[in-house]
């Protein structure tokens, strides 16, 4: 038994995590030094349901309830000590989408998820008026789509928030938000680092004809940067997450903040030029800039959990189709009698494409189970394309699967790096797709053409990054700056492993490109032509 993180634990010089990702929830529970004492997770997925992708309240709540009950049990197992009081919490969640409530505290539809593509028309529509890069899935788009749309709930919203502020809003009764997720809901001006006042008019000017019974700076939540106080656990938040009655009120929250800007804290990556890049079921580059930008379809606008302005790249998707195909490998193992270990098959499959042609041989795939703005596509097809003259080997299959988990988002960050010559000096990365060591972070390095490391913290990523900022609110030194804790305080003794591009990788890569480039026409046909399985009558 570790005694001085039992000493933390008795104490409470504690911080917990928690961040509900797109496939799980995860939970971290650290000292003042930002050692782990102990994790939990909670696996969980979206649904499609009435042309929405979305998740179930009860499951945001049962998630909840599960990873606490995992970390109490895990303390008292490893302690010998009840889990009752804890120094601070922090709440993370996937960034975007749209919960509406009424005065009531209901959810007025369900939840809208940063996965659905069907605010097109208002994105296009606000980016126009604002001159400012509006995705379709921030708050914002998916407020006024609604409004275009006629639909009822509307006039009846009090509140709009994300996920992680939703959450927040459950367990402190406090409708905050962190300036990083808040910029995924409205623009964010850059000097005071709450909402861009001047859009804010721009945008009740622009209903003002629905004659709707609130303004939107009353719908929005309140901004916090990180490092400032955003509430604390009541009676009826501790009850929500721990039923048994042990868990006390009154503990401190900080800011709730987005997956992205967790990840960027995750891997100490919020000061210039510097970048943090997650691959998961989605995946997302997060650059911190120098300068302003010009507009584009295919950057977004966001910030750092401290405020500072950052050009986010993101695809929809990114790991799904390759975790589908090692099922299939996984049941044909299982076919040939064999009992076999997913874990061991990802690597050996991984591997595998180290084997590979440096463009894949020729293979191509489009791992789109939803639509992609950046290469135009409204809907999502899975798809594998080969010639016959093509090199159909297991290892240039591999090769192209992974190559493609970073195609789209390599056409954004062309412009960041090409066009508006951004200096990126390092990638750090983290997610799922880095578990197999140094396969996932050497084909993101040739598909970036810049430096990756990935840190031994990595895979606990943005629920350790989140339990890291409730810690900076109650342990930073007066005037102390989020990069100055984050250098000097949690990362000064952790070393990265670092990978460089290969040359003849990199150029395989570029030729792999050529060919996704000029493929996408394929993918838009599937899209046209192939029907869901629920569309077919």
């Amino acid at each position: 038994m570790d005694q001085h993180l039992k000493r933390a634990i008795l104490s409470g010089n504690t911080s917990l995590g928690i961040e509900f990702g797109s496939t799980r929830i995860k939970a971290v529970l650290i000292n003042n030094t930002h050692e782990i004492i102990a994790s939990s997770s909670y696996e969980w997925e979206n649904q499609w349901n009435n042309h929405y992708w979305t998740y179930h309240p009860h499951k945001m709540v049962q998630g909840l309830q599960e990873v606490y009950a995992q970390l109490k049990q895990q303390v008292m197992n490893n302690y010998g000590v009840m889990l009752n009081s804890i120094g601070s919490i922090g709440l993370s969640g996937m960034m975007q989408g749209y919960l509406v409530l009424d005065s009531a505290g209901e959810l007025l539809v369900p939840f809208r998820t940063w996965r659905n593509l069907t605010t097109s028309t208002a994105a296009m529509l606000l980016t126009r008026e604002f001159r400012y890069k509006i995705p379709e899935r921030w708050s914002i788009a998916h407020l006024y789509q609604a409004i275009l749309n006629d639909e009822e709930h509307v006039r009846n919203i009090n509140y709009i928030t994300t996920l992680s502020g939703y959450m927040h809003f459950l367990l402190t009764g406090n409708k905050a938000i962190g300036v990083g997720d808040a910029s995924g809901m409205f623009p964010i001006n850059r000097a005071t680092r709450g909402y861009n006042e001047g859009m804010i008019r721009q945008f009740n000017e622009w209903i003002s004809h629905k004659e709707y019974p609130w303004k939107l700076e009353d719908l929005l939540p309140s901004v916090y940067s990180a490092g400032e106080h955003a509430g604390y656990l009541h009676e009826a938040g501790a009850r929500l997450i721990d039923p048994s009655g042990d868990l006390q009120a009154g503990i401190p929250f900080c800011p709730p903040e987005g997956d992205a800007g967790t990840g960027m804290v995750a891997t100490n990556s919020i000061h210039t030029s510097s970048g943090s890049l997650s691959a998961g079921t989605s995946i997302f580059a997060m650059i911190v800039l120098d300068k302003d930008i010009g507009v584009y379809p295919e950057i977004d606008i966001v910030t750092t959990p401290d405020g500072s302005p950052v050009g986010m790249v993101l695809a929809n998707n990114c790991t799904s189709d390759i975790n589908a195909w090692i099922r299939i490998f996984h049941e044909f193992y299982e076919a040939l009698g064999y009992k076999a270990d997913a874990s061991h098959l990802f690597h050996v499959l991984f591997n595998k494409a180290l084997e590979a042609d440096p463009d894949g041989g020729g293979l191509l795939s489009y791992g789109y189970y939803s639509g992609e703005k950046i290469t135009g596509m409204t809907q999502g097809r899975p798809l594998f394309v080969r010639s016959p003259e093509s090199r159909f080997t297991l290892a240039n299959f591999m090769r192209t699967h992974l190559f493609s988990a970073f195609g789209t988002l390599r056409i954004g960050m062309n412009i960041l790096t090409q066009k508006e010559k951004i200096k990126v000096d390092q990638i750090l990365a983290h997610g799922g797709l880095f578990k197999t060591p140094f396969v996932g972070q050497k084909m993101c390095a040739v598909a970036l053409n810049v430096p990756v490391s990935v840190m031994p913290t990595a895979g606990e990523g943005g629920a350790w990054g989140i339990a890291i900022l409730a810690s900076y609110m109650v342990c930073k030194e007066k005037n102390e700056s989020l990069t100055d804790y984050l250098h000097l305080k949690v990362f000064k003794d952790i070393e990265a492993l670092k990978i460089d591009p290969d040359i003849s990788d990199v150029n395989g890569f570029n030729r792999f490109m050529e060919r996704y480039t000029k493929g996408i026409a394929i993918e838009q046909a599937a899209g046209d032509h192939l029907q869901k399985r629920d569309e077919i009558h």
